[in-house]
């Protein structure tokens, strides 16, 4: 019987593959018969026309990973192949743009040249992408009013949910302080937030609380009014207005209420499955007259001035954020009829993040809208039902919280090993043995595989060779083959897929990262966010990968990607050179900390803030914060390390006689690092280590100066914490 190389040679010879399949490229040399050499496509650059004469430049890379359409104006890709931030978003000028790279190095770099000594994963947090992010959702309000003839204004609020990180939730507070831009809380912790942060605020800024309520809740939202912040109660529950009522008598305080109405529009997509009539949230028409009559049986109508309703996150597009709009609108209009001193529409949250750049209406990563058309729409609606009733214009709020704080937080971290599968290559020699060694019922199945391939069908061949595996397979759980035929058999069948062209390995890129702390929505929701290497982008990549976490679950990988992508292209780990390779998760800055778990403890990243400067790189750092350390995801759990660490301190003092204060000190150092990987650094254990070092400096104050605060030298539970007071890190 000949070879099947020979026999797939002459089929290949004589026959064009079926639609569907790559051709067999019987030009190339093959100094070994079925060498398995694959069809001269680069299946990695689908997406992108390039010549292979031409040489492969930043701008491939952007248009590979999509970047100017779900990034513009806030990233982009340099002249050197690497990620540049744009703090300013369209305003931003050539000299301002912040080399992505320049900045982990100075974050991962250790403290002797100049880092910060840092541990991956690093958020970096750009607040000046998200000012200009405030600014831009205002602007675009701004000239929607004025160029509609709008007789009243837009005042938004932050929903703290998205992001509740103090120093988000301030800057917020400070650049939306010039127009009015408020919070939204939907729970205790985040009221007591929000009343702190308002303190700073716009006396005129809205302080909107949103969910369910105890006593305790409405007595701190009418304790907020009594310090003079303008909030709002909104009634989610029918109930809730017997309790308002009740505790601002007592209180002396005179609230101001809202409503959630639960509108019959809604959208189809996983986010919108909170709203309509159904929705877990707000009052029903019914409901909403009740409230109605119990508030003018009370003689406090007047308290009743603002309606709010929402949607569902990602409205994809402004016909269907014009629908609710225009219903809410009109249920607006009627309670200013029936004598409600009706001021505000709170149109909630729903404004989108074009995550995949496709600007798609129909589906939940995309929306197929800008800013300004959103606004536009928003204002138009409510100005079309309020002028048919003759309804002074309301004050228009919403809660925007995604759109606002996803941009300017970038996730970064590294691939640390990648591993796929090589198919071997066999020799006539090689097949010969191989048919030999099989087992007699094999037989059939190979002669019908080698037929196929002599015919040219493609289909029959994959298919006999699927049916010689698995009788093979059979074989061994009987005990009659032993591994390394088994292992023969995986191979040639690999080998005839990719001989036929429908092989297409990809890798899988091994990531210090946890999908459960730093990803979740991709975990629990299918969400996808851009994920791609943030340099080398000046070199074409050569393998198609997904990549795998640290945790050990199944579901800790990430497998879809932007664009309907089951696999991100990506470039060869050149670790043995020193190379560290470096990606980036974007548009990930709303919910993403706040809902990430400790699944395996592992806990949250490091987290840097980054403004832009005038130094020579065009940037500093001016805060940086040392991820969760293995001794606070324990605590998280109700361990004590103290205590932990004492019991291993005794044991160590039992079983080891030399070299016992090195192993305990190392053991201490464990407690206090990172539970993740640390990649191209010595052991704890068997080296002494340099401290982690917290760091801090006020965004208002960029003085050099500093001073090192030590821990306790005769403490091995202790180690040294770096504090640098009113001091930038600047590059």
């Amino acid at each position: 019987m000949p070879a099947l190389a020979f026999c797939v040679d002459a089929a290949m010879a004589a026959l064009s593959p079926p639609s569907g399949y790559t051709a067999w490229d019987s030009s190339l040399p093959a100094p070994e018969p079925f060498s398995g050499v694959p069809p001269s496509t680069n299946t990695v650059l689908d997406d992108v026309s390039v010549s292979s004469l031409t040489p492969w430049t930043s701008s491939h890379s952007n248009a590979l990973y999509k970047i100017d359409a779900w990034g513009a104006p806030y990233f982009s890709v340099n002249t050197s192949g690497n990620v540049t931030v744009r703090p300013h978003g369209s305003r931003t000028m050539d000299h301002q743009e912040i080399d992505l790279l320049k900045v982990v190095k100075k974050a991962s770099d250790s403290k002797s040249i100049g880092g910060l000594d840092l541990p991956l994963p690093l958020i970096i947090r750009f607040p000046d992408v998200l000012k200009d992010r405030l600014e831009c959702l205002q602007s675009a309000f701004n000239y929607a009013v004025k160029s509609q003839g709008y007789s009243s204004h837009y005042q938004g609020v932050y929903p703290v949910k998205c992001n509740q990180d103090r120093f988000v939730v301030e800057d917020i507070v400070k650049f939306g302080s010039s127009f009015r831009f408020g919070l939204e809380a939907g729970s205790k912790p985040e009221l007591l937030m929000a009343m702190s942060c308002l303190c700073k605020g716009s006396s005129e800024s809205l302080l909107i609380c949103n969910g369910f309520k105890d006593a305790e809740y409405i007595s701190l939202a009418l304790i907020a009014r009594k310090l003079s912040l303008n909030t709002v109660i909104v009634l989610e529950q029918e109930e809730e207005l017997d309790s308002v009522i009740d505790i601002s008598i007592k209180l002396g305080v005179r609230p101001v209420v809202g409503v959630r109405a639960k509108l019959r529009t809604k959208h189809s997509g996983h986010f919108g499955s909170t709203s309509g009539e159904k929705g877990k949230f707000g009052l029903t028409t019914t409901q909403i007259l009740r409230v109605v009559k119990k508030l003018e049986q009370c003689g406090m109508l007047d308290c009743f001035q603002l309606l709010h309703f929402h949607i569902g996150s990602q409205i994809p597009s402004t016909s269907l954020l014009a629908d609710g709009v225009g219903e809410a609108a009109q249920i607006y209009s009627e309670l200013v009829r029936l004598g409600a001193s009706m001021k505000v529409i709170d149109i909630g949250g729903g404004l989108g993040i074009d995550y995949d750049g496709s600007k798609s209406t129909n589906s939940d990563v995309s929306v197929a809208y800008t800013l300004e058309e959103y606004a536009m729409a928003v204002v138009q609606a409510v100005k079309f039902v309020c002028d048919r009733n003759s309804v002074k214009h309301p004050v228009i709020c919403s809660e925007s919280g995604r759109a606002i704080v996803s941009h300017h937080s970038i996730l970064i971290f590294e691939a640390v090993s990648s591993s796929n599968y090589t198919v071997p290559t066999m020799s006539s020699h090689d097949v010969q043995h191989f048919i030999e060694q099989l087992p007699g019922d094999a037989h059939s199945d190979y002669n019908n595989l080698s037929q196929s391939a002599v015919r040219g069908e493609y289909d029959a061949c994959l298919a006999y060779s699927d049916q010689l595996k698995q009788t093979c397979v059979e074989k061994f759980k009987d005990g009659l083959m032993d591994i390394e035929q088994l292992a023969a058999i995986d191979g040639f069948c690999d080998l005839v897929a990719k001989a036929i062209g429908v092989s297409n390995p990809v890798s899988t890129y091994h990531v210090n990262l946890s999908v459960f702390t730093s990803i979740p929505d991709f975990w629990g929701i299918g969400q996808l966010f851009p994920i791609l290497p943030i340099h080398r982008l000046t070199d074409c990549p050569s393998k198609k990968g997904i990549l795998s976490d640290l945790t050990c679950d199944s579901d800790g990988k990430i497998d879809k990607f932007i664009g309907g992508e089951s696999s991100l292209p990506l470039h060869e780990l050149e670790g043995e050179n020193g190379m560290k390779y470096y990606l980036g998760m974007f548009l990930g800055g709303a919910y993403q900390e706040a809902m990430g778990g400790v699944h395996n403890l592992f806990g949250g990243p490091s987290v840097i803030r980054v403004s832009q400067s005038d130094g020579p790189f065009g940037f500093a750092v001016t805060r940086a914060v040392p991820g969760t350390s293995c001794s606070d995801v324990l605590r998280s759990m109700h361990h004590e390390p103290e205590m932990m660490f004492e019991t291993l301190k005794h044991r160590i003092e039992e079983y080891v006689h030399e070299e016992g204060d090195m192993i305990a000190g190392g053991i201490a150092q464990s407690f206090h690092n990172m539970p993740y990987l640390s990649v191209g650094s010595s052991c704890c254990l068997t080296a002494a280590s340099g401290n982690k070092g917290y760091y801090y400096c006020s965004d208002e104050d960029f003085t050099a100066g500093g001073e090192v605060v030590s821990g306790e030298d005769d403490d091995q539970w202790s180690y040294n914490h770096i504090r640098t007071h009113g001091q930038a890190f600047y590059v």
